[in-house]
């Protein structure tokens, strides 16, 4: 994204032309004489590289499909939809879902495709807002952003650690879980997370391609006996029949409240934005692999979904017999408890590897907003280290936060779900603050289009800045990508005002959903250290280097 001189102020200047005069303290590129095509994106953005470049295109589309891991999270969190929606709502609500995921990652395909940075919406929002807000909008989706992800590595390594035990459940039902066993197994997950991102952080993109090549095959190693060896409900019962068990006043109503559970399974797609600056090619293949992952999860999801409908005999059964009834439904319809735990125990390992994408995505996120001096510690947090060129600091404060969470769940598991279901409403807020200022912008007129980066000598450039501001070389052009920017916005609004409502009526203490306090609490909480300590030092993205440009 490029502004001109009359764009703003000083937090937009280092997206300007600048003159051959060198400004002290900054590390000057040349457009025309460098060749990393990717450091003069991201000079334009104010970074300097620091952070080694080792994914391509198929490696981060791994790594955003891992850690999506839609099929899997479908399998286990479809039971808020069959409750609120039955087996017709859930495949209408995961096709709404769907698309509007596709919608939203478009949107933010353009914007990293702009600005592909690690700090993603935060770093939007500061060039994007007015002037007179633009340093508070960008402060508070920073602590939206991290405060997500990091829920996001609890929520996911905490979920492969219930799936143990409810796994150890269906083969022993003598067995009963103490919540300090699950803690337990909730920091191995962690420990395991952080060993890979740290012993084998560079072997990470092949691991993502190894996570792919799993992701597909234990898709088809799960579908095929499922819908081989059960038996088949027809189609009737899968289309066409609607739930209203949380009690609510319209079947309409009890769709959307369902509808969270379907658009949790597609969390984690913006995990490769926070990875930008280890892509290659990073304004282009971003945007690819987050809509080539949504894409491929999207079939795959339906897929099992359908099958799974067909194939599920009594869910009211499996659901009281289990944490989550799709292990019954695979014993039953497989008629193997053996076979059941098999394709569970892939399922495991699969999540297991999104906790650590999701571990590897919040470090890069944290780590970009201290360099920004977002954070406490940030002078510490915004170091990296010089023989791994990986944020460690920022992987053991992340890791540490997800840890000690863990003592929440000693003692209340309902607390502690309470608090990581901030995932869905930190992230998508920050995804919602983003659109809509790119939105604003849009339609106002102020993007036009920016010639090739290979092209910008002194006379393309200046054709390029017409505008305030321009596209990157990934984008949908014309009043279509208006009209998605529009579908994205309200699909947000609608996924974030019901994931703040309960799951039935009437509503007992025990049932409340205190997500909506989490995430007052986390806004708050920024909202004071922004305004007692932040506030003196927190400008924005700041200026780490300078882009020269020729001039006519």
């Amino acid at each position: 994204m490029a502004i001109n001189n009359d764009a703003g102020d000083h937090g937009e200047q280092y997206l300007h032309k600048r003159s051959n005069a060198s400004v002290q303290g900054l590390e000057r590129i040349d457009v025309v004489d460098e060749a990393d095509q990717d450091r003069v994106e991201l000079a334009r953005a104010g970074k300097k590289q620091v952070l080694k470049r080792n994914f391509g295109l198929v490696s981060m589309t791994g790594f955003s499909c891992g850690l999506m891991c839609t099929w899997e999270g479908m399998l286990t969190a479809f039971v808020l939809g069959f409750e609120n929606g039955g087996p017709a709502g859930l495949v209408y609500q995961l096709l709404v879902a769907w698309a509007g995921t596709l919608s939203v990652f478009i949107v933010m395909g353009e914007l990293s495709s702009m600005v592909p940075t690690a700090g993603g919406q935060y770093h939007w929002v500061s060039i994007l807002a007015p002037p007179s807000s633009k340093r508070f909008l960008s402060y508070v989706t920073g602590w939206l952003t991290v405060a997500g992800w990091v829920a996001a590595l609890a929520a996911t390594s905490f979920f492969v650690s219930s799936l143990i035990l409810t796994l150890i459940v269906q083969n022993n039902p003598s067995y009963t879980p103490q919540n300090w066993q699950g803690t337990l197994l909730f920091w191995a997950i962690l420990m395991v997370s952080v060993t890979t991102n740290t012993i084998f952080s560079s072997a990470l993109p092949v691991i993502e391609v190894m996570v792919l090549i799993l992701h597909i095959l234990g898709f088809f190693a799960t579908i095929i006996p499922l819908i081989t060896l059960a038996k088949h409900g027809s189609a009737a019962d899968v289309f066409t029949t609607f739930r209203n068990t949380g009690g609510w006043s319209t079947t309409a109503l009890s769709f959307f409240v369902g509808l969270q559970g379907n658009a949790n399974a597609f969390i984690g797609t913006d995990g490769a934005v926070h990875m930008s600056e280890e892509i290659k090619g990073a304004s282009r293949n971003v945007p690819r692999a987050m809509i080539l992952s949504t894409i491929i999860n999207g079939v795959l999801a339906f897929a099992m979904l359908i099958a799974i409908l067909f194939c599920a005999g009594n869910i009211d059964a499996a659901s009281n017999e289990s944490q989550y009834p799709f292990i019954p439904i695979l014993a039953n319809g497989l008629e193997s408890n053996a076979g059941a735990t098999v394709l569970t125990s892939l399922v495991i390992v699969l999540q297991m590897c999104a906790s650590i994408g999701c571990l590897a995505a919040s470090s890069r996120m944290i780590w970009s907003f201290a360099r920004d001096r977002g954070v406490p510690g940030w002078s510490r947090l915004s170091q990296v280290n010089t023989r791994t060129t990986i944020p460690l600091l920022g992987i053991a404060v992340v890791t540490a936060i997800a840890a000690l969470l863990g003592f929440v769940n000693l003692g209340s598991t309902t607390a502690f779900n309470d608090i990581i279901s901030l995932t869905l409403e930190g992230l998508f807020t920050s995804y919602l603050v983003a659109c809509c200022l790119l939105l604003y912008r849009r339609v106002r007129g102020e993007i036009g289009e920016r010639s090739n980066v290979d092209d910008l000598d002194g006379s393309t450039a200046a054709a390029a800045q017409t505008k305030p501001y321009s596209w990157g070389p990934w984008h949908v052009p014309g009043i279509w990508g208006t009209l998605n920017n529009i579908l994205a916005i309200a699909y947000l609004v609608i996924v974030c005002f019901f994931s703040f409502w309960p799951t039935q009526t009437p509503v007992k203490a025990a049932d409340m959903n205190y997500s909506q306090t989490v995430w007052g609490a986390v806004v708050i909480l920024s909202l004071l250290y922004y305004f007692i300590w932040a506030k003196k030092w927190y400008q924005g993205p700041l200026v780490e280097v300078e882009l020269l440009q020729a001039l006519d």
